[in-house]
């Protein structure tokens, strides 16, 4: 049986809330349309959360990208706030994770094997 804490009860919610957010409310251009929230972190005392973002895009468009979620990272507390019923709502971190388009960099190395092996 798996023992489910607090801070990732939390650090699920905030994952589901804040792809909302992004999606529906922060207007930053700068942003790209190709975000996705993949896991989030959360500090056992719910003081801290980094948000690990993966990016489809050029390394120009992940920086802007990350960038325009910094500038919007208290706009984006400020909504949280509003939906989560915490005492205190965390400090945002956004962190860039690229684990997605390694995956996408591996598979497409696997089926180059499998055309060669033919």
């Amino acid at each position: 049986m798996m023992v489910y804490h607090r801070s990732e009860r939390v650090a699920e919610e905030i994952k589901k809330e804040i792809s909302m957010i992004i999606r529906e409310d922060v207007k930053d251009p700068r942003i790209s349309e190709m975000l996705s929230v993949v896991k989030v972190d959360v500090s056992r005392d719910l003081s801290h959360a980094k948000i690990y973002v993966s990016i489809l895009g050029s390394d120009e468009e992940k920086t802007e990208t990350i960038e325009g979620l910094e500038s919007a990272a208290g706009f984006i507390r400020r909504e949280l706030g509003k939906v989560l019923q915490l005492r205190h709502v965390p400090e945002l971190d956004f962190i860039l994770d690229s684990s997605i388009e390694y995956s996408v960099h591996i598979s497409e190395k696997i089926k180059q094997l499998h055309e060669k092996k033919r």
